[in-house]
């Protein structure tokens, strides 16, 4: 059975001490840890104070973003090392927001899953088609391609480190949200695709979230679907109330 994981990215958002109450807030909470990994992914300026706070807790602090050199005359950039350094468990890759308001192509991201593999570093791979792809019907075509692309060159062993999570870019921060029907479509597609690019047994064991506007108000029913593992929550992971509840859905 796969171990659910519910994920908040908390993107640009929240002052120091807000989160810092917020990670003393989750961890409080009671869970079933044997099933289930929590996961938070703070602005890089917190990490290394917001880790300790959690150290002692199963919540676990990922990164949102790292460059794939190692170091380098890169400005503004954070490598794996570095993150690794201040006891950072892992990333997220690929975001939608990374992808169209930085221009990361899947030729980057794919450079990115290949330095988290080196240094053996989890990370969470983000795919996601835009509204108009939907609309033309090829969403399913534009999903699998990312995922295809992003993986290549990665191994069978190598996709231990990595969960997968799909973003619909149209119901990020908009309030919509695929239909329960529509996502696990999108999630069972992700997992055949991966079924013909490695095994079944591969593709039955990796994580698939569902990330796009999560709310306690839809996580059971997104749960409930058989592809879906998780998800990667945006606004509501940001108060303690709320993604409480998504992570005791």
């Amino acid at each position: 059975m796969r171990r659910s994981v519910i994920a908040g990215n908390w993107k640009m958002n929240l002052g120091f001490g807000e989160a810092a109450d917020l990670v003393n807030s989750l961890t409080k909470l009671n869970y079933n840890t044997e099933q289930k990994d929590v996961i938070i992914a703070p602005s890089f300026v917190y990490l290394s104070e917001l880790g300790k706070i959690a150290k002692d807790s199963n919540i676990k602090v990922y990164a949102q973003n790292f460059y794939y050199e190692d170091s380098g005359a890169f400005t503004g950039e954070v490598s794996i090392e570095m993150l690794k350094n201040i006891g950072v468990a892992g990333s997220i890759v690929g975001h939608s927001e990374r992808r169209m308001i930085f221009h990361e192509t899947d030729e980057v991201i794919n450079k990115k899953i290949k330095a988290a593999v080196a240094h053996k570093f989890p990370v969470i791979f983000c795919v996601g088609e835009t509204l108009e792809q939907r609309v033309a019907g090829v969403h399913e075509e534009v999903v699998t391609a990312q995922v295809g692309l992003g993986l290549e060159g990665i191994s069978e062993k190598d996709m231990e480190i990595i969960t997968i999570a799909y973003e619909p870019v149209w119901a990020i921060g908009t309030g919509k949200t695929a239909s329960s029907d529509d996502a696990e479509s999108m999630h069972k597609a992700i997992r055949n695709f991966l079924g013909k690019k490695y095994n079944k047994a591969l593709a039955d064991n990796v994580r698939i979230l569902y990330g796009g506007s999560v709310k306690p108000e839809n996580i059971s029913e997104l749960m409930a679907m058989e592809n879906i593992d998780g998800a990667l929550v945006g606004g509501a992971s940001l108060k303690a109330d709320s993604f409480a509840k998504i992570i005791n859905y």
